[in-house]
């Protein structure tokens, strides 16, 4: 039933190098949505587009009635500059697949192709949807592809994932039975003083020390106000203000991000963060407008699916190689899919020491073991078979 593997990993490794040379940043994935689409084409699979959205859907159909069950891919890339130098390095400058959306696409792919050569298309008692999905990395795409009905016609019953692990060597496989990745919310702060010279601070309104004292006031936040139980994250990434020396600015803009493991303990950061601003504003004299923008909530897997997906990881690769995870600070949008359906996202090992593969997700050196690419395949393709044959 299996393709020959040798020209199966030729395709893929071809295919996934392809979609690499040419990123496409979050909603502008055009390229990389047309591509798929020929793909899917020329494998025969019916195409649905979607309305104002760079991401599609592929679906088969099986032959007898029963279960859909959807695979998802994320297709977008990062704004980061390549630094690897390798033949299929990046042609787009200033953009990288650094985060292997390219791998995960691919591997999707491979399954459809899998599924449609093999013939086990015609086994299939029920349908697959393929959900190939824009902007994962600025969590606004699963929210989109739900509001434009892709769980339904026909319904979804399950929704399976995955994301490539530089954590993990190539070759084993993560499973997280249900809390996998915490919530996300960006949040964005301008605190408004009054301009002055440097020299005669007394004049003016210095928002530069309205913004640092935000900054050392959140820090105690997470070690004093939320239980030592209970994990949480508030990070200033960007601090903005002033462009002279000798010269007090009018305004300064700080953004950054808040990450929990559950809803309460996000609430509890954010009714904070609002009593430290009202402070702030009250001893500095500032205003301030703090804002919340493009919240990904906590990504919590079904445990049966997950415990499925554990089970066909074994029978691909063998017991010493799967293992089940603690769930990671990193936000992961597939939350959207977990809420509407049973779902579950599983992490495929891709680092490689003896090939100098180790370097971290969002890093411009990354780069995987392309053997990942195979497994899965192998992997999702049985979850496939097991789920509608």
């Amino acid at each position: 039933m299996h393709l020959h593997e040798d020209k199966m990993r030729d395709w893929l490794v071809h295919t996934r190098r392809d979609f690499h040379m040419y990123p496409e940043v979050s909603n502008q994935e055009s390229r990389t949505g047309e591509r798929i689409k020929e793909i899917l084409s020329q494998l025969d699979i019916e195409v649905q587009d979607l309305h104002g959205l760079t991401g599609l859907v592929g679906l088969i159909r099986g032959k007898g009635q029963g279960k859909t069950i959807a695979l998802r891919a994320d297709i977008d890339a990062l704004p980061i500059q390549e630094l690897n130098d390798v033949p299929y390095k990046s042609r787009h400058d200033g953009i990288m697949h650094a985060c292997g959306h390219d791998v995960h696409t691919t591997i999707m792919l491979g399954v459809a192709k899998q599924i449609q050569e093999a013939g086990l298309n015609k086994e299939l008692k029920g349908n697959v949807k393929f959900l190939f999905q824009p902007a994962e990395e600025v969590g606004t795409g699963v929210k989109e592809m739900v509001a434009q009905g892709v769980l339904e016609d026909p319904k979804v019953d399950r929704v399976f994932g995955c994301h490539v692990s530089p954590d993990l060597p190539a070759g084993t496989v993560g499973v997280y039975r249900t809390l996998s990745h915490a919530s996300a919310d960006r949040f964005s702060l301008v605190i408004e003083g009054k301009g002055a010279h440097g020299g005669r601070p007394n004049e003016g309104i210095d928002p530069i020390v309205a913004g640092s004292y935000f900054v050392s006031a959140i820090q105690s936040v997470v070690g004093r106000n939320i239980k030592p139980t209970d994990a949480a994250v508030i990070t200033v990434g960007k601090f903005m203000a002033g462009k002279a020396a000798n010269v007090i600015p009018r305004q300064a803009d700080l953004e950054g991000t808040i990450r929990a493991f559950s809803n309460n303990v996000r609430d509890q950061l954010i009714e904070r963060m609002r009593e430290i601003i009202q402070g702030i504003q009250q001893t500095f004299s500032v205003r301030c407008d703090l804002q919340f923008h493009e919240s990904v909530p906590a990504c919590v897997n079904d445990e049966d699916t997950s415990s499925f997906l554990y089970d066909v990881a074994v029978h691909v690769l063998g017991s010493d190689r799967v293992r089940y995870l603690p769930p990671i600070t990193g936000s992961e949008d597939f939350a959207f899919f977990a809420i509407e359906r049973p779902g579950a996202i599983l992490r495929l090992g891709c680092a490689n020491r003896e090939k100098g593969l180790v370097h971290p997700l969002h890093s411009p050196h990354f780069n995987v073991d392309e053997e990942v690419l195979l497994i899965g395949v192998r992997l999702f393709t049985e979850a496939v078979r097991r789920s509608l044959t």
